[in-house]
């Protein structure tokens, strides 16, 4: 039987397990290995800390339950950016896609790509002291994983999901070793006081949550796919629930790991935990382990990124939204080579312009605000007489209001906090800029 061929020129070649590796795969990179440092020192507490990855879990949940009700409804590719066009019109796409192209998409690429660079050379043994060999090495890692997605999406899809069994093989390995060695050591010593005095704010747990977000960002990134994804209706729905339950489970259980070694003064100041707990119950081993896997980790996740957000781009041109060339099909391959092209080119550009701190924080704050505008669509989308989801979000309408809840009090949060404020308005401010782009080009013909 031949597989049958998305509307948009694309094969519906992803199966449930592909597209269930893509939501991990995007998502665990290098957030749960660099961020519980900073979540720990704004909320340097054993609970207050547990608590943020909770929060920030069950907030990429809600998220994924509604997307996966709407994507069931339109497996499109390009995903969405689809659902802010269906549900709020063309301006709301079009800002999307205008913020992925001028910052998001190319922030995220290069924050990963300076990690996975970092750890090569770590693994290497080499030094680390002149930092444009690191940036070098991370824009190449960019265009490797791009050259693998534009071979074709079997070949994309099989990189990942290999990734993606190592990736989560070598954090559960980390837990289940820091759990038998530490808990015969420690016990729960380091467990208690559960919520020291002045450890928790709400300003802090605010920040400490965007660094969480940063951690599980990529459980709706299947969704850009939904052209490509086999039996979308189904399977779409278990990708992105099933996925992002996954990660919770392994993000929780590795930092409960983390505390049963180290205490929280200790967390707080490691720039690589996994490494630190893997150093005390392992040795030396440990941390070429864990450097070993972080490596992966990271390349495994540019590999997903590239394998997902390029059809935001493509889905963008398909509908006159951007340079027609832009949703050009690879006569062979059966990918979108140029827009593939067009992204590796940005985040190898941001990688030798930007820090990695500069690059992760531009990425989640310019993200929230189309996040909250693609759940938001539901409630729009309800109302019409065509939308048939195969899937309906449970808890409706709650779920989607407490997402929608969660980003509006980051927002705030950021504006708020005098460290946060202007460089988030500088980055929603970019967002905007794209209202008279639209307006003098592509808006004016609509």
């Amino acid at each position: 039987m031949t597989t049958p061929v998305a509307p948009q020129g694309l094969q519906r070649s992803i199966g449930l397990w592909s597209a269930m590796a893509v939501v991990i795969g995007s998502t665990i990179g290098s957030g749960i290995f660099r961020s519980p440092a900073g979540i720990a020192d704004k909320l340097p507490g054993p609970l207050p800390m547990l608590s943020a990855w909770i929060a920030g879990g069950i907030f990429a949940l809600c998220g994924a339950l509604t997307i996966a009700e709407i994507a069931s409804a339109l497996p499109k590719t390009g995903g969405i950016y689809v659902f802010l066009k269906e549900g709020w019109g063309d301006l709301s796409a079009f800002l999307f896609g205008w913020s992925q192209l001028v910052m998001i998409r190319a922030a995220s690429l290069g924050a990963i790509a300076i990690t996975c660079a970092e750890y090569f050379f770590r693994v290497m043994g080499w030094d680390l002291t002149a930092t444009m060999p690191v940036r070098y090495a991370a824009a190449t890692a960019i265009v490797l994983t791009a050259t693998f997605n534009i071979l074709g999406v079997r070949i994309g899809a099989a990189f990942t999901n290999f990734t993606v069994l190592a990736k989560y093989g070598g954090l559960l390995f980390i837990v289940i070793v820091a759990f038998a060695v530490g808990l015969p050591a420690n016990g729960f010593s380091h467990f208690t006081p559960v919520i020291p005095t002045g450890s928790i704010s709400i300003s802090a747990f605010g920040l400490a949550l965007v660094s969480t977000l940063w951690a599980f960002d990529g459980w709706a990134d299947i969704s850009y796919n939904g052209g490509e994804v086999r039996d979308p209706q189904k399977n779409l729905p278990k990708a992105l629930i099933g996925g992002t339950l996954l990660v919770m489970a392994i993000y929780l259980a590795a930092n409960i790991a983390y505390l049963v070694v180290l205490p929280i003064e200790e967390i707080r100041t490691s720039r690589l935990v996994a490494a630190d707990v893997a150093d005390r119950v392992i040795g030396p081993a440990g941390v070429v382990f864990v450097s070993v896997t972080v490596m992966i980790s990271t390349f495994g996740t540019l590999n997903a990124v590239l394998f997902t957000s390029p059809r935001v781009f493509f889905a963008m041109a398909s509908d006159g939204l951007f340079f027609k060339q832009v949703a050009a099909v690879h006569p062979t391959r059966q990918t979108p080579w140029i827009a593939i092209m067009l992204t590796a080119s940005l985040g190898a550009i941001f990688v030798l312009l930007r820090t990695f701190e500069q690059l992760a924080d531009t990425f989640v704050t310019a993200f929230l605000p189309f996040y909250f505008l693609a759940v938001a669509s539901i409630f729009r989308l309800r109302g019409r007489p065509d939308y048939k989801p195969a899937f309906r979000v449970p808890g409706y309408p709650v779920v989607p209001l407490l997402f929608m809840a969660a980003v509006l009090y980051l927002l705030v949060n950021a504006l708020v906090n005098p460290a946060s404020r202007w460089p988030t308005v500088a980055v929603l401010g970019v967002c905007l800029a794209g209202t008279p782009i639209y307006f003098l080009t592509v808006g004016r013909r609509r």
